[in-house]
């Protein structure tokens, strides 16, 4: 009789070797097709609604998806190679954990408010923590107000660490730094089991995907347009095919097992970085590209023009402003930005916006901790008044 170790090591062996002789797998196959599908689909599909849900499929990989993906696997690394204990610095240190949070949200683009929101959720910072990255942060709006006006770009971001400092402090004072913990805690575990569609072959093919990708979406971040830098005689459009693909494999990854597929998943070891990194990301691509699609279709069909909000209401300029931050995405706050800087709205609408809104940030938020985002973007609001309202007052 073979003992079970000697029969499990030749189990393994043999699926090794079907995986060797038949690298992509049926499963995997039949993942891919929805894939192929949808780019073929975005190079002959050409009308305004077929370019509207493919440039928000691309732009939510693109702007959002990448730097989640980025932000995971700097973490992750860290804390498996450097075995770096940040949490039990900053549970230690109650005070700083505020200012640190404030900080991570004053930097351009989402991933402080990832690195915030993980933590909460894990026990380790207060909800007064999340508030402080939440009103700090900026989005990849800071890019754009960076690039051209740099001097109030920075004020922008000093203002970020200080408003949202003060407001963190603030509610922590009011509430406890469990502040809905056990009920996060729950929407967690009850999301804790998700799955996405796993293989070597399907991972490595998100990984070739993402690293082009994070570099166009550095370029976008900056308001390059990357596919005119990119665009050849035979496709005028390959950033945006890129983003589609890539966004279109993280859906399919994510929504496959709902279906009975999965990939090769005997062959995934999902306690590693990299697969790690996959499926969190996956998850958030989801949400993110629901989000998108709902925004830009509603605007498409509704021929929503926020600059027409604006004409005529001077004296809420800064609450509309306020108001338009709530909306998840940098897409608004991005053209809130680019408004202040062609002299359409006042700084103190740019400042209410800047405040009140967290960019892309809130995405990831929301698919983490949806309770606990939702009321803390709320909570922003109030100090994004105070501060905005402010400033029109006495310097306008």
């Amino acid at each position: 009789m073979v003992p079970k170790q000697y029969d499990a090591e030749d189990k393994r062996l043999r699926e090794s070797s079907r995986l060797f002789l038949f690298p992509l797998g049926a499963q995997n196959v039949v993942l891919c097709i929805p894939v192929l599908f949808i780019g073929f689909a975005m190079v002959w599909w050409e009308t305004d609604l077929a370019n509207l849900i493919f440039k928000s499929i691309s732009d939510a990989y693109l702007q959002v998806s990448t730097f989640v993906a980025a932000t995971f696997l700097i973490f992750y690394s860290c804390e498996k190679f450097f075995n770096i204990d940040a949490a039990r610095a900053l549970r230690n240190a109650a005070f700083w954990q505020v200012p640190i949070a404030a900080g991570l949200g004053a930097l351009p683009g989402c991933g402080g408010a990832i690195i915030v929101v993980t933590q909460y959720v894990t026990g380790r910072l207060s909800f007064g923590s999340v508030v402080a990255v939440l009103t700090a942060t900026m989005g990849d709006a800071a890019f754009l107000l960076i690039a051209q006006a740099p001097l109030t770009g920075i004020s922008m971001m000093i203002m970020g660490l200080v408003v949202g400092s003060l407001s963190g402090w603030v509610v922590n004072i009011i509430h406890h730094k469990d502040f809905l913990f056990k009920e996060t805690i729950i929407e967690v575990a009850a999301n804790a089991n998700r799955q996405d569609a796993s293989s070597p072959f399907l991972d490595l093919i998100w990984y070739l995907l993402l690293a082009p990708g994070v570099i166009l979406a550095i370029l976008v971040a900056f308001q390059v347009d990357v596919d005119t830098m990119f665009a050849t005689t035979l496709f005028d459009k390959p950033a945006t095919l890129l983003g589609v693909i890539g966004g279109t494999l993280a859906v399919v990854m994510q929504l496959a097992p709902r279906v009975g597929l999965r990939g090769d998943v005997g062959f995934s070891r999902n306690g590693t970085i990299l697969r790690r990194t996959v499926k969190e990301t996956n998850f958030v691509t989801l949400w993110v590209i629901l989000a998108y699609l709902v925004f830009e279709l509603s605007i498409y069909f509704l021929a929503i023009d926020l600059k027409l909000i604006f004409e005529g209401w001077a004296v809420l300029t800064p609450l509309i402003s306020v108001l338009i931050g709530f909306l998840p995405g940098c897409g608004p706050q991005v053209l809130i930005t680019t408004m202040y800087l062609a002299g359409f709205i006042p700084l103190s609408a740019q400042i209410g916006n800047a405040i009140s809104n967290d960019g892309d940030a809130l995405f990831p938020a929301l698919a983490i901790a949806p309770r606990v985002a939702l009321i803390a973007t709320l909570y922003s609001g109030i100090p994004a008044l105070i501060v905005s309202y402010g400033w029109f007052f006495v310097m306008e």
